[in-house]
């Protein structure tokens, strides 16, 4: 390729990613000029007793159903912008502003926002220990539906006039327990009562043999998936309800995990910035529920599951804690090894956004190949939902995952991986990260840890998963291959599945573990 050609095919590559990452620009004409369309949020009377602070969201739907709101968090080229800013001695009287100077996204500028109707919703996050747009107590309005256009400017006045209301655990089941436990490690860490919250599912035929000891099937589901996931899963003709009851099923007792706090979500394990939430696990949690729901209370007959987020913490779990846990069935991890942290590669990358050849890194693929959005537009939604406009604070999932992996601040915060502007990599906070790289932990430690982990590493994936998490999966399994002591783990790939596959149903997946707990093989179906 002669120079003159490399040149025009790096302006190509480069104007393509500016109007994939800012679809309202349609040619590259000069900016729009700066409009003054600004939104005003106060409080409704009697709503505030004195002034608090928070994140302030306000999100502009085309419809409202669900309210904009719901919509937080949602990336992808037709999500619902959003605007975002810091309010301190937020009081009954203040108002705050948020105009062309507010955090933004999807788009690059207010200005861009098409004309035309839209229902606007403002949201005020104040809950300190759940980072969610619905935690309890945070404040809202009722959306209210206005014409906007950027070119005429105009003022929009919305009231907060709703608290959310306070926590409280659903109410039991027949077949789920709801657990609301004060950790004493957590509250030390956070200087204040800290909660861990989970459900407890209980196997048939629980109440009619009450001397019976059961193994402990600890559940972690995707990222910021909550406790009362176990309600859901309870429900008539819900999948892993019938095969949880039928009369042949295994008899476990199941605990699931809660997704959600003041970070977002913690990963289950302990941390510079979340907390001690391995210990508490370890420690409080399940030695409780062993006793309450008669667990057999022995390494070999607790065993972890999930997908994605919960892929990660049930393998980072039986790594971590090898001779706590008898076997890990973890399905499409989220990166086990930091080289290929989706297309990352934190050591040896100077960029998260761009690539050595500055090209837009993806950080979503269609099922085509297509990507679905970038790295940079994703952090760009979380500097929106994040105090100080940082991905750091946002609670979505990269900044959950800067707050487990991540060294922490003189002042408390966590150090970024990355600059949330440029995304340029800070090499000692990559070198910070590497206790959390597994694959790394285990190539250091497997002479000691290796014998524990024999047999109890579980995993699967699609090679074309939807965020990149195959190569990092890969990477692993080239360890466990070659490892000596052998792993005798079992990696399954599947050809051209995306996130979510699963090679086996949940009655498969019940039968092989209780196999494993009584110490005997079983025969597995191959997904063809």
């Amino acid at each position: 390729m002669n120079q003159r050609f490399r040149l025009a095919a790096l302006l190509v590559g480069l104007a393509s990613s500016v109007f994939a990452e800012n679809p309202a620009l349609e040619s590259p004409e000069s900016p729009r000029p700066p409009t003054r369309l600004r939104i005003e949020v106060g409080a409704a009377p009697g709503l505030l007793d004195g002034p608090v602070e928070g994140r302030l969201l306000v999100a502009l739907g085309r419809t409202n159903s669900p309210e904009p709101r719901q919509s937080l968090g949602n990336t992808g080229r037709d999500a619902a912008p959003v605007l975002g800013r810091d309010v301190r001695n937020f009081g009954p009287r203040s108002r705050a502003v948020l105009d062309r100077d507010s955090a933004l996204f999807p788009l690059a500028s207010l200005s861009d926002l098409p004309a035309g109707d839209y229902w606007v919703q403002a949201v005020l996050r104040t809950n300190r220990d759940l980072l969610l747009t619905d935690a309890p107590g945070n404040l809202t309005g009722e959306p209210i539906r206005v014409h906007l256009n950027p070119a005429r400017g105009g003022t929009v006045r919305l009231t907060l006039d709703r608290r959310l209301p306070a926590e409280s655990l659903p109410a039991d089941t027949e077949w789920v327990r709801h657990l609301k436990l004060r950790s004493e490690v957590l509250s030390a860490f956070w200087g204040r009562p800290m909660f861990l919250r989970a459900a407890v599912v209980l196997p048939k035929g629980w109440d009619a043999e009450p001397a019976r000891k059961y193994p402990l099937l600890v559940t972690i589901g995707g990222f910021g998936t909550r406790y009362t996931a176990a309600d859901h899963s309870m429900e008539e003709g819900h999948a892993f309800r019938s095969a949880w009851l039928d009369s042949d099923a295994p008899r476990f007792v199941r605990l699931q995990l809660d997704g959600a706090g003041p970070l977002g979500d913690p990963y289950q394990v302990d941390s510079a910035n979340h907390g001690p939430y391995g210990q508490a696990l370890i420690r409080e949690l399940i030695p409780l529920v062993e006793s309450a729901f008669r667990c057999g209370g022995a390494a070999n007959r607790r065993v972890l599951t999930g997908g994605s987020t919960g892929g990660w913490v049930s393998l980072a779990l039986q790594v971590l804690y090898p001779d706590f846990f008898g076997g890990c069935w973890s399905g499409y991890p989220d990166p086990p090894d930091f080289r290929a942290l989706q297309l990352v590669n934190i050591y040896s990358d100077t960029n998260a956004f761009v690539n050595a050849w500055g090209v837009e890194r993806p950080c979503a693929r269609q099922a085509n190949g297509d990507t679905e959005f970038t790295m940079r537009h994703e952090t760009q939604l979380e500097n929106v939902l994040g105090a100080g406009n940082s991905f750091v604070f946002s609670g979505g999932q990269w900044g959950s995952w800067n707050a487990t992996y991540s060294p922490r601040l003189p002042g408390g915060a966590p150090a970024a991986i990355w600059d949330a502007r440029s995304g340029r990599i800070d090499p000692a906070v990559a070198k910070a990260w590497e206790p959390f790289d597994l694959r790394r932990h285990l190539e250091a430690n497997w002479a000691r840890v290796g014998p524990d982990l024999r047999g109890k590493i579980r995993i699967w994936m699609g090679d074309a998963d939807t965020y990149f998490l195959d190569g990092a999966t890969r990477m692993l399994e080239d360890f466990l291959k070659s490892a000596q002591p052998p792993a005798e783990a079992r990696i399954e790939f599947a050809s051209g599945k995306r996130h979510g596959w699963e090679p086996r149903n949940w009655t498969e997946r019940l039968r092989e573990m209780e196999a494993a707990v009584e110490g005997r093989a079983v025969n597995l179906r191959k997904d063809p």
